[in-house]
C-alpha cells in the first residue's frame, strides 16, 4: 500500500497482540518496530533493482539482447504491476493517478528503444514507493506500539480464589491482583497494597508514582515491586489506552483543510499536466525534432511536473502530530482539530475541574473562642461525624484529619439530611456538621460544626486551584498574544480567586451554559479563533460553538468528551500549551514540505523546458523531493517534538 492509501483509505489494524509472558519485567516503552522487507511494496522494489543491478553491466558490456532481456523485463513487472494496477483502477473512477502517468512514461521509454532508461525509472520509483510505505508504517508503529503496552491477561481474584482471564472478559466491579513486574490489565482504583507505577507512555511522568489505596491506575502501566489489588472502573474497550489508538486511528482517515484544498487541486493540475506533457512533445515535433528527442523531453516534464511531494506535503506532518500528542495522553481526534489548534489566537477557560481539581479541601479551621477545642480537635470531631458520609465535602473533611494522622472516634446514630448536613453521636455527644442558613461574605464554602446544639467552630473548604494552572495561563497567553478569558458559571468571588492566581484578568462569571456558548461566539465575531478547554456537561455547548476545543478527560462527562475536539486524558493542564505548540510545529512543516515540493517542481521543470534533463536524473530529482518531503514530516514523531 502506497502512502497516498495510507494517508487516505488505510487504518491502523485494532488488533491486540498477545504480550509475550516473561519472568522479567517488560520494558518500561515497547517498541514496535516494522522490518522493511516485511512490506511487499520493500520486496517487490528489491527484486526489480536485483534484476536490474544484474542486467546493466550485460547491457552495458555488449551482450546478447536475450541475456540481459529477460531481466529488464522482471525489473519492470516487479516494479511496475502494482502502481499500474492502483492506476488503472484510479482510471476507472475517472480520476488521473500519478502511479500511472510514470508507468506511462517508462513503457514511452522502452518503446523508442530507451529500454536501460525506462527500467531505471521503475527501479527509482518502486525504490521510492518502498521508502514512503517503510515511513507510512513506522507512523502507524508509534500508534500501534501503545497497544503492546496492554496484557492479554490479567489476574481476577473471586472468592473462589485466583483465575487467569482475557483482559477482554474484565467487567466494572472485577477486582484484579497485580504482581510485582507485571502490566495493568485494566483501568481501575487500587484498593489495598502500595507500589509504585511506570505510567510515562499514558501521562508523560518520567518517574514512577506512587500508588496507595484510592489512586487510579490505568491499563498497561507497569507496576513496580508491590503487589497491589485493584478494582476495574472503566470496560476494557473504554480504556485510556483503547481511547488513544481508536481516536488516533480515527484521525489518520480525516483530511485537513490544507489537505482538502490540494486534493481539489490536484486532479486539474494533472489534467493540465498531461495537456502540456502533449504539447512539450507536438510543439517541437512539428518544428522538426527528432521523434526519439521529442519523446524523451516530453516523458521526463510529465514526471518532473507530477504532483507527488506536494499531495504528502500535508498529511504526514499532522499525523506524526496526533501520534506524538497520543503519546502523552492527549487525544486529537482528527487532522482538522489538529491544525485548527495551532491556528487559535485566544484560550477560553472553564473554572471547576478545569483551572481546579472540582474538588474541595479544608482550607481554614476556625475553634469558637470558649468551646475548648483546638483546630485539630475540631477537625477530628467534625471528620468523626462526616466519616459515615459520602458527600464530597465529608470526603474532604476526613482526607483533611487523615493527613494530620488524628485519630477519628467512632461515630453511632449517624443520619444526614440533604441540603442540611449530618448529626452523629461522639463521645456521648450529639454533634452537627452542616451549611449556615445565610450566605457567606467569602468564596470558599463554609461549614459549622455543633456540639450538643451550641457551636464550638467552623470550617472553610474551597476548590483546589491545579498546580500548573497558573504556568499553563502564562504560556496560554504567550502562545495566543492573549490573556485566557474565565468562562465559570461560579460565583464571581470564587471566579476572582482563581483569575488572581492564574493571572487572568477578563472574568465573565455566573454563566449558564447557553451564556458561555453566547460568549465564546462574540469572541469569535469579533474575529479571534477561540480555543475552549472545559469538562462538564455545562461546557458541551461551548465546546462545540468555539473554532477547537479540549475537554479535561479524567473527570470529563461523556458529552464534553464526545463534544470536544481533544481530550486530555489525565487533566494535565500544561499539555494543552504543548499540545498547541506542537500543531504550530506541524503546521511549518506542512510550509516547509510545499515550499521544498514547489522549489524542486519549478526547477526541474525549468531545467527540462530550457534545457537538457535527462531522464534518469528528472526521476532521482522528482522521487527524491517525494521520499524528501514524506521524512521531513515525520520529524514530530520524535520524542523531542513533544518537549520542544
Amino acid at each position: 500500500m502506497s502512502l497516498h492509501a495510507f494517508l487516505y483509505g488505510g487504518r491502523v489494524s485494532p488488533t491486540l497482540a498477545p504480550a509475550p509472558v516473561t519472568d522479567r519485567p517488560a520494558p518500561a516503552t515497547p517498541r514496535r518496530r516494522t522490518r522493511a522487507l516485511a512490506l511487499p511494496e520493500a520486496r517487490w522494489a528489491l527484486l526489480a533493482a536485483v534484476a536490474f543491478l544484474l542486467a546493466l553491466p550485460l547491457h552495458l558490456g555488449g551482450a546478447p539482447g536475450w541475456t540481459y532481456g529477460p531481466l529488464y523485463v522482471i525489473a519492470y513487472a516487479a516494479g511496475g504491476w502494482e502502481p499500474a494496477r492502483e492506476g488503472l483502477r484510479a482510471l476507472r473512477e475517472k480520476t488521473l493517478d500519478v502511479d500511472l502517468l510514470m508507468i506511462v512514461a517508462a513503457l514511452g521509454a522502452a518503446a523508442i528503444g530507451q529500454v536501460l532508461d525506462g527500467a531505471l525509472l521503475i527501479v527509482i520509483f518502486a525504490t521510492s514507493g518502498a521508502l514512503e510505505a517503510l515511513a507510512t508504517a513506522r507512523t502507524a508503529d508509534s500508534v500501534r506500539g501503545l497497544l503492546d503496552l496492554a496484557p492479554a491477561t490479567a489476574t481476577r481474584v473471586t472468592p473462589e480464589g485466583e483465575e487467569s482471564v482475557p483482559t477482554g472478559q474484565l467487567a466494572v466491579g472485577d477486582v484484579l491482583l497485580i504482581r510485582p513486574g507485571e502490566r495493568v490489565g485494566a483501568d481501575g482504583r487500587v484498593l489495598d497494597g502500595i507500589s509504585e507505577a511506570d505510567q510515562a507512555t499514558i501521562t508523560g511522568e518520567p518517574l514512577p508514582v506512587l500508588k496507595t489505596p484510592g489512586d487510579e491506575v490505568f491499563a498497561g502501566t507497569l507496576n513496580g515491586t508491590g503487589a497491589l489489588r485493584v478494582r476495574v472502573e472503566r470496560d476494557p474497550a473504554d480504556s485510556v489506552i483503547a481511547r488513544i489508538v481508536t481516536l488516533v486511528e480515527e484521525a489518520s482517515r480525516t483530511k485537513a483543510p490544507t489537505q482538502l484544498f490540494i486534493e481539489k487541486v490536484e486532479q486539474r493540475y494533472a489534467v493540465g499536466v498531461v495537456a502540456a506533457t502533449l504539447a512539450v512533445f507536438a510543439v517541437p515535433l512539428a518544428f522538426g525534432a527528432d521523434l526519439t528527442g521529442a519523446l524523451l523531453r516530453a516523458m521526463t516534464f510529465m514526471i518532473v511536473a507530477s504532483p507527488c511531494a506536494v499531495a504528502l506535503a500535508t498529511m504526514p506532518p499532522l499525523l506524526s502530530a496526533i501520534a506524538t500528542a497520543g503519546r502523552h495522553g492527549v487525544l486529537v481526534k482528527s487532522a482538522v482539530a489538529m491544525e485548527r489548534l495551532g491556528e487559535i489566537d485566544l484560550a477560553a477557560l472553564d473554572k471547576t475541574g478545569t483551572l481546579t481539581e472540582g474538588a474541595p479541601e479544608v482550607t481554614a479551621l476556625r475553634p469558637a473562642p470558649d468551646s475548648g477545642l483546638d483546630e485539630d480537635a475540631l477537625l477530628a470531631l467534625a471528620a468523626a461525624a462526616e466519616h459515615p458520609s459520602e458527600h464530597p465535602l465529608a470526603r474532604a473533611i476526613v482526607a483533611a484529619a487523615r493527613s494530620r494522622g488524628l485519630r477519628l472516634a467512632p461515630a453511632d446514630d449517624f443520619t444526614a439530611q440533604p441540603g442540611h448536613g449530618v448529626t452523629a453521636t461522639i463521645d456521648g455527644h450529639a454533634i452537627t456538621v452542616g451549611r449556615p442558613d445565610t450566605h457567606s461574605d467569602t468564596d470558599a464554602t463554609v461549614v459549622l460544626v455543633a456540639r450538643d446544639g451550641t457551636s464550638v467552630g467552623s470550617l472553610l473548604l474551597t476548590d483546589r486551584l491545579r498546580p500548573d494552572a497558573p504556568e499553563s495561563a502564562a504560556a496560554l497567553t504567550a502562545l495566543a498574544g492573549a490573556t485566557p478569558v474565565l468562562l465559570t458559571g461560579d460565583n464571581p468571588r470564587a471566579a476572582a480567586r482563581v483569575a488572581t492566581a492564574t493571572g487572568i484578568t477578563d472574568v465573565r462569571a455566573g454563566l449558564l451554559p447557553q451564556d458561555k456558548a453566547d460568549a465564546v461566539r462574540h469572541l469569535q465575531q469579533a474575529g479571534r479563533k477561540v480555543l475552549f478547554v472545559g469538562d462538564g456537561v455545562n461546557d458541551a455547548p461551548a465546546l462545540a460553538a468555539a473554532h477547537t476545543s479540549i475537554a479535561m478527560g479524567r473527570a470529563g462527562s461523556d458529552l464534553a468528551l464526545d463534544t470536544a475536539d481533544a481530550v486530555v486524558v489525565r487533566d494535565e493542564l500544561a499539555a494543552i500549551p504543548t499540545v498547541v505548540r506542537l500543531s504550530r510545529a506541524a503546521r511549518r512543516l506542512v510550509t516547509q514540505n510545499l515550499v521544498l515540493a514547489g522549489t524542486f517542481i519549478t526547477a526541474l521543470v525549468l531545467w527540462d523546458l530550457l534545457g537538457h534533463l535527462p531522464l534518469p536524473l528528472g526521476v532521482a530529482g522528482h522521487e527524491g523531493s517525494t521520499v524528501l518531503v514524506g521524512l521531513n514530516g515525520l520529524r514530530l514523531l520524535r520524542e523531542s517534538a513533544w518537549r520542544k
